[in-house]
């Protein structure tokens, strides 16, 4: 495992797919989370939303950290024509949000917040993703066999929808799955 700075990296997150990309950077890590109000002012800058939500879990964890630990929050939202997709609910709201995606360039942006008792560092990273044009038996289906009621903008670019749909993508795609690894990776070795 790779430690930098003799410091404990603690991972404020329950994202399944976050853990999976923290451990391939190789960071020896805990996990520590809160359950935390993830609203935001309403005249917010869309893409400044991520990074203050991330923010704002960490400001909850900082108070439990010790000397040694640095703490890692992110949050990643979806943004189509200026309107930010969050978690759908159900079926219908996950269909509705992949039929505004359909056919469309939007930004995938996720804040990082690093933080020990010392410092205070956080970013954000916005990768464009550009689907083809849905059918709306493609969405049904994917909606129905996936559930992606836990991913912002109701869908996973690394599961089916993103095999078939995604026609171009600039920026990190691991990102679009939920950490910016490489950003994430140069920040904590320099923290």
């Amino acid at each position: 495992m790779v430690k930098r700075n003799n410091m404990k990296i603690i991972l404020g997150s329950k994202s399944p797919r976050r853990k999976e990309l923290i451990e391939g950077l190789g960071f020896d890590y805990v996990i520590r989370t809160k359950d935390t109000d993830e609203s935001y002012p309403t005249d917010l800058a869309t893409e400044k939303v991520a990074e203050y939500i991330a923010k704002k879990k960490a400001e909850a964890l900082i108070l439990d950290l010790v000397e040694d630990e640095l703490l890692l929050c992110a949050d990643t939202v979806v943004i189509v024509d200026n309107e930010i997709l969050g978690k759908p609910n159900n079926e219908v709201e996950a269909i509705e949000m992949i039929a505004k995606l359909s056919g469309k360039t939007h930004d995938v942006t996720t804040g990082v917040a690093l933080y020990s008792n010392l410092k205070k560092h956080s970013f954000s990273v916005t990768t464009k993703v550009t689907f083809k044009h849905f059918t709306n038996e493609e969405i049904e289906f994917y909606v129905s066999h996936y559930k992606p009621f836990d991913k912002a903008g109701g869908y996973g670019i690394q599961e089916w929808i993103g095999y078939i749909g995604v026609t171009e993508l600039k920026g990190s795609y691991f990102n679009v799955v939920g950490l910016p690894t490489a950003e994430v990776y140069e920040a904590i070795s320099r923290f």
